[in-house]
């Protein structure tokens, strides 16, 4: 697992006019907390932190706390501002080597499907899967080879088998699958049969009657 070192200060809980002073300082609030551990509030640098919120990766991170020491952890959680996408709040999730955790792991897709090359299209449904394991063995990332899957294929979750860990998403979510191309519009109306159009009813009058004429 890749391994990333992010410096950090405490910070004390306030008004909302210190946690802007932070941000215009180009700091992120964030909070530090573990199993049998005080919470931490803290402030980190944005720039540092980039990297790490908007990569598909899972980072294990060495924490260093100003007046603290070093925390191992995970990013757990993060918010963006829904306006501008900036980074307003993280979690970092202390680990402990005796203690399973639930972390998202990214699905990373190797090989080129045999359905791509006879025409299908490979659709990438789920980008991350959650998974519990120890610390030591959360992997940065999971291969799922395609080469095989043909038109109408599917690779689920149940499907992946990986020592160590136990995976909590829902094991009949798809992963990845092949399917056939849409066709374009007008192809699809040339090939689509037009219904036969009904001739209309002929009602023929026949002669009037002896009576009728009358």
């Amino acid at each position: 697992m890749a391994q990333v070192t992010l410096s950090g200060i405490k910070r004390e809980l306030g008004s909302k006019s210190n946690l802007t002073e932070l941000r215009n300082k180009g700091y992120v609030p964030a909070v530090y907390y573990a199993h049998g551990e005080e919470n931490l509030f803290l402030a980190v640098p944005e720039a540092r932190l980039k990297p790490i919120v908007f990569s598909a990766e899972t980072y294990l991170i060495n924490l260093e706390i100003e007046g603290v020491g070093t925390k191992t952890c995970i990013l757990k959680d993060f918010q963006l501002d829904p306006v501008t996408d900036k980074i307003v709040h993280v979690d970092f999730h202390g680990l402990k080597s005796d203690e399973k955790i639930t972390v998202e792991v990214a699905v990373h897709l190797v090989g080129s499907a045999i359905g791509v090359k006879e025409g299908g299209l490979l659709q990438h449904a789920l980008h991350k899967v959650e998974v519990e394991c120890y610390p030591t063995e959360i992997p940065d990332k999971i291969d799922v080879d395609v080469s095989n899957l043909k038109i109408g294929d599917a690779i689920h979750v149940k499907d992946l088998n990986l020592p160590g860990l136990k995976f909590v998403t829902n094991p009949e979510a798809t992963i990845v699958t092949v399917i056939h191309k849409a066709l374009p519009k007008e192809e699809a109306v040339a090939e689509t049969p037009s219904p036969e159009k009904s001739e209309p009813e002929v009602i023929q009058k026949g002669k009037k009657t002896e009576q009728e004429e009358k």
